[in-house]
């Protein structure tokens, strides 16, 4: 295939073709704000997995709402940020780093919305996006998950009408401008999270009103309501008095809180540590920085030991998905040559590489150049040892 583009300089591509746009021909849809439950949720998820035509439009409406849980999102931005700070590096078909192509692609933008797409398809399942030349500018755009169907290929451009669809797979684009990420049938993390943060809201909401009645009990006034003078003057009082909520009953009635009220509203903080734990569980793998009562260091240790774990996995799946299908998708495009390959450095973690190299240091012979480099530590030379150190060096007279 020809190019498609070629490098104007300064990491800029100028364009010489474009491609079809799907993305503007999308219909902008408002995801209605009604609150949640679970019916809605099993409804949503029967709906996307069904074998004749699934629509995943209601699940995925479900996705956005939820990710509103900051606890969730903390989640996902912690374990998807760690990987898209990592820088990498392109090498050329003899396997030597291209450094000029690196540092190129390492700047752009679109870069950036292409990992984060590949990313997205750990808690999402899947991901299309569609590269486009803007201003003189490549970007990425996601093609909105409400409006593909990857089992069947599908691009609605209102996702309530089937009538308006292409396939997209079958289009000339597809592998170019057109890049396809994650699993057809793959749900994604997210679809765990659902119950979770659905319920940790209904528990919030109890705990309010827990708190509004519990904090600021309501006031009561015993009149006579047959009388209507009485009543207005009761009702006058009350206002009067305050913003508290307040009634007024007949004087032949009684008032009294429900035993459940004096609770403390452990039962919902409960339930929401539960909720939370188990979001943390499902995005992170392990509870890191959250159970202060039982946390211990040793525990956070083996935490975070779990969570780079999985940092490692996105990595590798960033690597895959590049090789497999966005390489070969831009050398179509023209904006990398033939025989490149993406990668991350294995030593780019400096701690433990900092850990390896000052064990090392004891018994071999470490190129101050490269420490400069690697670390920005200017080295004059080695330090001599300091012979109080070396030996007990016991003055005269200490047994005395």
């Amino acid at each position: 295939a020809m190019p498609v583009f070629e490098l104007a300089g300064q990491g800029v591509w100028k364009v010489k073709g474009t491609g079809k746009n799907y993305v503007s021909g999308i219909v902008p849809k408002t995801i209605t704000q009604t609150r949640k439950d679970i019916k809605e949720w099993l409804s949503a998820q029967q709906l996307a997995t069904a074998a004749e035509n699934a629509k995943r439009y209601p699940l995925y409406n479900l996705y956005a709402e939820i990710q509103k849980d900051l606890h969730l999102r903390s989640q996902i931005n912690n374990r998807m940020l760690k990987s898209l700070s990592r820088a990498f590096v392109i090498k050329d078909k003899n396997g030597k780093i291209d450094q000029e192509l690196t540092d190129l692609l390492n700047n752009q933008n679109w870069v950036y919305g292409i990992n984060k797409a590949i990313l997205e398809t750990v808690y999402n399942g899947h991901s299309l996006v569609e590269l486009n030349y803007e201003n003189e500018k490549l970007t990425t755009t996601l093609i909105p998950r409400q409006n593909v169907d990857p089992v069947n290929g599908l691009i609605f451009f209102d996702y309530t009408d089937d009538g308006k669809k292409v396939e997209y797979r079958k289009q000339k684009e597809y592998g170019s401008w057109l890049m396809e990420f994650g699993g057809n049938k793959d749900l994604g993390l997210l679809n765990g999270c659902v119950p979770h943060v659905l319920f940790k809201r209904f528990a919030q909401s109890c705990w309010s009103e827990l708190a509004e009645i519990y904090g600021i009990p309501p006031r009561v006034m015993k009149t006579n309501t047959q009388d209507k003078t009485m009543v207005n003057r009761a009702k006058q009082m009350m206002t009067d008095m305050g913003s508290a909520a307040w009634f007024i009953i007949d004087d032949s009635e009684s008032f009294e809180f429900a035993k459940g009220v004096t609770t403390n509203g452990d039962v919902y903080k409960n339930l929401i540590t539960l909720c939370n734990n188990e979001m943390s569980m499902g995005i992170s793998g392990a509870v890191v920085g959250q159970d202060t009562a039982n946390g211990s260091n040793a525990k956070e240790t083996a935490s975070i030991s779990i969570v780079q774990d999985l940092v490692d996995s996105d990595l590798t799946l960033l690597e895959q998905n590049w090789n497999t299908t966005v390489i070969p998708g831009l050398v179509l495009l023209g904006i990398v040559p033939e025989g490149v390959s993406f990668g991350f450095d294995p030593t780019e973690d400096l701690t433990e590489l900092w850990k390896m190299t000052t064990e090392a240091a004891a018994f071999l012979e470490i190129d101050p150049a490269w420490v400069k480099t690697k670390f920005g530590i200017e080295v004059v030379g080695a330090k001599k040892a300091d012979p109080a150190r070396l030996s007990l060096n016991i003055p005269e007279g200490f047994f005395v």
